[in-house]
């Protein structure tokens, strides 16, 4: 089932609203570039997005293994280098596991990490389609 997601803006300079079934949220661009800063920015919400998968799928695993998994806490930030021939973003996750959890289930929970849906996706050739409607 392939979910969707609209997304709307209007003339209020970069609030944009996002409609994901019955959730509703407004992304933005901080007021330093002309946006109203009154929702992340989108470059901040692919970051979750890839964090939040990263965390979800540590804790499922942890709770299959019954795991004395308290929480994880994960930073993400993004860099952009562009050279002649390329551009090349770098995301860095930086992953703390809170618990009473041994080396080898620590190390077990943060690869697991790695395979969340989210980063398997930017993690391989993405194909964009754009389509215009009259």
């Amino acid at each position: 089932m392939t979910e969707e997601v609209k997304v709307s803006i209007g003339k209020e300079k970069y609030k944009t609203e996002v409609e994901i079934n019955q959730h509703h949220f407004i992304a933005d661009e901080p007021t330093e570039v002309g946006g109203t800063d009154l929702g992340p920015k989108p470059t901040s919400l692919l970051l979750s997005a890839l964090g939040t998968c990263k965390a979800m799928t540590m804790r499922m695993y942890a709770d299959q293994k019954q795991w004395p998994l308290e929480a994880v806490e994960i930073k993400l930030s993004a860099e952009v280098v562009k050279s002649n021939l390329q551009q090349t973003t770098y995301i860095r996750c930086t992953i703390k596991l809170l618990g009473d959890l041994d080396e080898m289930q620590r190390e077990r929970i943060f690869k697991v990490g790695d395979k969340c849906p989210v980063q398997k996706i930017l993690s391989n050739p993405i194909v964009i389609e754009s389509n215009i409607l009259q």
